[in-house]
């Protein structure tokens, strides 16, 4: 391995981890508030009882708490102890890093440029596209969950740092008793929030750095983007199920990856939201960072779900709606193909066709 394969290395490793960092501190401090001062069950009891309407608002739950991938995991762990049914959070999980505000903006912002036949501007479509899709696998994906949760002990999908509290003995014998236990000071509630958003952390940094080393070893690959625009202009059905695997190794964060994604100007639309909605879903420092918090069992039946999903309406999108197959282009593709080639000076220029034999 010469130097300059060292140093790419180095830089993608850094940068995935610089990028990701920020959302998992944020995401701890929330979980540590989170743990403290919300009670027991409160959020299971506002949503209703039915499990469809539930798992929706899961679902919804990103434009209330908008967070990154990275960080949302901590989030969801900690909503999980504190009684939130498991498909609202694996809901919640999957949507929140797309159906939120933020990420909705940076996409209409990043294919804005982007021109249609018709003159109009990509990043609509683009947008709705995407927060759509990404609603629809994340809720069906959490009525799934709900089944399996209905057949399955909770030991058997969540590890023991995910899984809601047992009532300690003074909560119990004031339960009985009547007698209501002194209330914490704050700088004891301070503390407890430090520690758990600590502990957090230091919990999932380690898968996080665990996968950025994965993910920078493929990254370093400069010619990896290139191939697969390349391949995909052959096989353009072929390009969805590409995309989704180069999300599922670039590790992009959901606020930037629609950058990227809007580069690809001679892709399919369907190919671009293939990739913009599986990579905020899973990738392989998320694929990691699921092990703390769900069993084998559960990321296996998550994974299949989010895969299929992706991979199935996005085809379907192909077949019915392709501005890439209507002449769509843009902007940037105008400006990158520069002007019609001119004829050279003195050369004749090219008789017209005969017609109807004459």
């Amino acid at each position: 391995m010469d130097q300059n394969t060292i140093t790419d290395f180095i830089v993608l490793f850094l940068g995935i981890v610089w990028e990701a960092l920020p959302f998992i501190i944020v995401g701890a401090i929330i979980a540590g508030v989170l743990e403290e001062l919300l009670p027991q069950e409160a959020l299971a009891k506002l949503l209703p009882k039915h499990f469809v309407p539930a798992v929706m608002i899961g679902g919804a739950l990103g434009l209330i708490f908008p967070m990154c991938e990275c960080g949302i995991v901590v989030v969801m762990r900690r909503l999980l102890r504190k009684g939130l049914p498991l498909s609202c959070c694996v809901a919640y999980m999957l949507a929140g890093p797309i159906v939120n505000v933020i990420v909705l903006g940076s996409t209409a912002v990043a294919f804005f440029p982007h021109q249609l036949d018709d003159e109009s501007s990509l990043g609509p479509p683009m947008l709705i596209l995407r927060a759509g899709l990404g609603y629809l696998v994340a809720c069906v994906t959490g009525f799934v969950v709900h089944a399996l949760a209905m057949r399955s002990k909770p030991t058997d999908l969540l590890t023991a740092k995910a899984m809601p509290p047992k009532p300690t003995k003074t909560l119990e014998l004031a339960q009985d008793t009547g007698v209501v236990p002194p209330k914490r000071t704050v700088g004891q509630r301070l503390n407890n929030i430090t520690a758990t958003a600590l502990n957090d952390f230091i919990d999932i940094t380690v898968f996080l750095i665990i996968g950025s080393v994965i993910a920078a070893f493929v990254k370093s690959d400069v010619g990896l983007v290139m191939k697969v625009e390349a391949m995909s202009k052959e096989q353009p059905l072929l390009a969805i199920p590409l995309m989704m695997g180069l999300a599922f190794v670039l590790c992009l964060c959901s606020e930037a990856d629609a950058f990227l994604a809007a580069s690809f100007t001679k892709m399919s639309v369907s190919a671009k939201v293939a990739f913009l909605v599986f990579g905020p879903m899973l990738d392989i420092k998320l694929l990691l960072m699921y092990t703390r918090v769900f069993r084998p069992k559960l990321i296996a039946v998550i994974v299949s779900c989010v895969a299929v999903q992706v991979l199935v309406y996005t085809s379907v999108l192909h077949q019915f709606y392709n501005p890439a197959a209507l002449g769509s282009g843009s902007k940037a593709e105008a400006v990158t193909a520069g002007p019609p080639p001119t004829t050279p000076p003195g050369t004749p220029a090219t008789p017209p066709a005969p017609s109807n034999g004459k």
